[in-house]
């Protein structure tokens, strides 16, 4: 039964084949990106793409997806350095999406369609060792082809409604062989879960959390902010996202009415499809308002005599850009969010509230349901009935800061109770790629109706909490709760438990806690930007956050064996639109920096040989140290080498940086012996260094890349 309904499957897709074509062409007649690239909709041309096989493939169908899936595959780039990436979806949109957010640091391509011969074509191209599936993309020729070629695919971020269940029963015939080849079901809430046991799925299951709760911020968003935020702090801002044909003239009938009692108000119109730009600037001048359009600001790169503050006195704003939404909604004052005023069932509020803004909705929400009751729940979203009651929405929110700010404040709180999905969906992937078995409570939170509890557990290495908006980690074997006291040098001087402070740039003050001594470390920016901001840096997910990244990179580089200190607790702190961020790590006893030791003495050859061989450890794992220096590698009084400050750092695949951060470390040291009296530094100490790198690359060589 399940053969023959695959071929009926098969045969009604071929005959659907030229409807296909001409919903293609239908659509490029506004929008030409859909004939291009036509070819790679069957996964003809991939060979010439070049495309390097054996890695991760992930697909995202659209914009949405493939912002919820950056922090995720940001991820899997560090933990897999050695694995290429590829990304796919199946929208222009996407597409774009993909190249602006990522660059050359991933490959792309469509997903075909799901013809047997391109599905053929697509795995013998990139050859996957892993498919990850974003929500609920099933095919089920792709799936076939996965399951004939053992490849594990996992589906994560999944979500069945109820409706979307009653439809798969239908259809049991085709659904329950289609379910059977997924390795790996990760659902969004613990409903789905049971909907996809009942639908007869019996592979390994586990509810992670939705990945749309860990925004990962474009680092273009940081260049927008500073180009536009002059001129939108002049103006109060309502910004209405991914509005729809039928959304943008009642939004446009009520600006007037809202104009005569804020007469700064400026309303910015981001449609949702691209398609779509002109003719809501042709709606604006029909209603007789003044209009500035996005794209008609010459970007600082495109022309270097463009004015990069521009002056905004229209009555409308139009986003008639790709990729900037992010920036819109750090801008704005109040968010609208499009597709609710009629029945298209709404789009994502979830960006939105990250940045602590308030937002309204209309009442045509189920494709966010969940989302939008439990904002509800937390009185943290106005949903309002008809336009007219969005004007009166609009008018109380606009009038009353206090209202609007605590409405936002709710909804990120709410936010940053969600996250960790991303950490939990990536421990569950391991386990594709170990072969280790996981269980459905390996991978778990509550549902998502209950916000995650404070200390929950969402790493082996660390638990997290949520305190008054902040955000912290801590390893429990240090610290059974964490509070923002603990990252403050005030706090621990009362506590008479400051035992000394560093003289650098900036300070870090050592602190005794029980039997342990940690280092207290503030994170400050360099360079010019420095001076003005300081240790304000711009908002980023807690993950990708300065200290967050160092926490992980290194607990990852001591499960690995390095000698690296050993994080116990870091904090994230958001301010509108920066955060601060701190980081505790253990003191490692009886040590000394290289430029201190050799100001006191000359270090032995062996010595020298212990340092090369740490550093090529560090680089036969991939680690590239952004500031490695002779201040930053220590020596304790057992000859064990230490390397530390990670911040910046990263894991890549080895290569040309290797030698690159050698280099660095060399000028270090030639630095340290041109300014100071006393420096116990010879030529012939480098020479040493880099007979015990090489020998250590000997024993074994440059191709531990990832985590197996």
């Amino acid at each position: 039964m399940a053969g023959l309904t695959l071929l009926l499957y098969r045969t009604l897709l071929y005959l659907a084949c030229p409807l296909l074509l001409a919903y293609f062409l239908w659509r490029s007649r506004k929008d030409s990106a859909y004939r291009q690239r036509l070819p790679e909709r069957f996964a003809f041309g991939l060979k010439a793409k070049q495309l390097t096989p054996g890695g991760i493939v992930v697909h995202a169908v659209s914009v949405g997806e493939v912002i919820a899936a950056t922090p995720l595959i940001q991820q899997l780039q560090r933990q897999y350095p050695g694995k290429s990436i590829t990304v796919t979806c199946t929208t222009p949109t996407g597409s774009a999406t993909i190249q602006s957010r990522f660059g050359s640091s991933v490959q792309h391509c469509y997903l075909p369609l799901d013809y047997p011969g391109a599905v053929r074509r697509f795995l013998t191209v990139l050859q996957p060792a892993i498919l990850v599936i974003l929500e609920t993309e099933l095919w089920p020729n792709l799936l076939a082809g996965c399951a004939k070629r053992a490849i594990p695919v996992a589906v994560v971020n999944a979500r069945l409604s109820a409706r979307s269940a009653k439809g798969y029963r239908r259809f049991a015939a085709l659904t329950k062989p289609l379910l059977g080849n997924i390795s790996l079901l990760l659902t969004q809430d613990k409903a789905s879960s049971q909907r996809f046991r009942k639908l007869g799925y019996h592979g390994a299951l586990a509810v992670s959390g939705n990945l749309k709760f860990e925004l990962a911020i474009p680092a273009t968003t940081a260049g927008l902010l500073e180009q536009f935020q002059p001129a939108f702090a002049k103006r109060l801002v309502w910004v209405a996202a991914s509005t729809h044909a039928g959304e943008d003239e009642q939004l446009l009938a009520l600006y007037p009415k809202l104009k005569q009692q804020f007469p700064s108000l400026l309303l910015m119109l981001v449609p949702r499809h691209p398609e779509r730009f002109d003719k809501v600037a042709e709606l604006v001048q029909q209603a007789g308002l003044s209009l500035w359009r996005r794209s008609a600001v010459a970007t600082e790169q495109n022309n270097a005599s463009a004015n990069t503050v521009p002056d905004i006195t229209a009555d409308i704003a139009l986003g008639d850009s790709m990729g900037e939404l992010l920036a819109w909604y750090q801008l704005a004052d109040l968010v609208f969010i499009g597709g609710s005023l009629i029945a298209r069932g709404g789009h994502n509020p979830l960006e939105a509230i990250c940045f602590a803004k308030a937002v309204q909705s209309g009442p045509h929400i189920f494709n966010f349901k969940d989302a939008y009751r439990q904002l509800q729940q937390q009185q943290a979203v106005a949903l309002v009935a008809d336009s007219q009651a969005l004007l009166d929405n609009s008018r109380l929110l606009f009038t009353d800061v206090s209202v609007r700010q605590a409405q936002g404040q709710r909804a990120q709180q709410f936010f940053l109770q969600q996250q960790g999905a991303t950490a939990r969906t990536l421990a569950a992937i391991e386990t594709l790629f170990t072969g280790s078995r996981m269980s459905n409570h390996d991978v778990t939170q509550p549902q998502p109706t209950q916000p995650l509890a404070s200390g929950q557990k969402v790493g082996a290495s660390y638990q997290s909490t949520v305190q008054n908006g902040a955000s912290y980690w801590f390893d429990p074997q240090f610290f059974r709760e964490i509070t923002a006291a603990h990252f403050q040098s005030q706090w621990w001087q009362q506590q008479q438990a400051v035992i000394g402070s560093s003289t650098g740039r900036n300070t870090a003050y050592f602190v005794k806690h029980g039997e342990h001594k940690l280092v207290l470390r503030h994170y400050y920016r360099g360079g010019l930007v420095g001076k003005i901001l300081h240790d304000q840096f711009w908002l980023q997910p807690v993950a990708q956050s300065r200290a967050m990244q160092e926490y992980q990179l290194l607990s990852w580089m001591r499960e690995q064996g390095l000698a690296v200190p050993r994080p116990v607790a870091a904090s994230y702190q958001r301010s509108g639109m920066i955060y601060r961020a701190n980081l505790l790590i253990e003191l490692i006893p009886n040590s000394k920096d290289l430029a201190a030791i050799l100001q006191q003495r000359a270090i032995t050859v062996s010595e020298w040989q212990a340092v090369g061989a740490a550093i090529a450890q560090m680089h036969q794992l991939g680690v590239y140290h952004s500031d490695l220096n002779c201040r930053n590698i220590m020596l304790d009084a057992a000859g064990i080498v230490w390397l530390i400050d990670f911040d910046k750092c990263s894991r890549r695949t080895p290569g040309e940086w290797t030698e690159q951060n050698l280099a660095r470390l060399l000028r270090s040291f030639n630095k340290e012996k041109g300014k100071l009296a006393v420096f116990n530094w010879q030529e012939s100490d480098w020479q040493s260094l880099q007979q015990g790198y090489q020998q250590q690359l000997a024993a074994a060589p440059l191709t531990i890349t990832e985590q197996n």
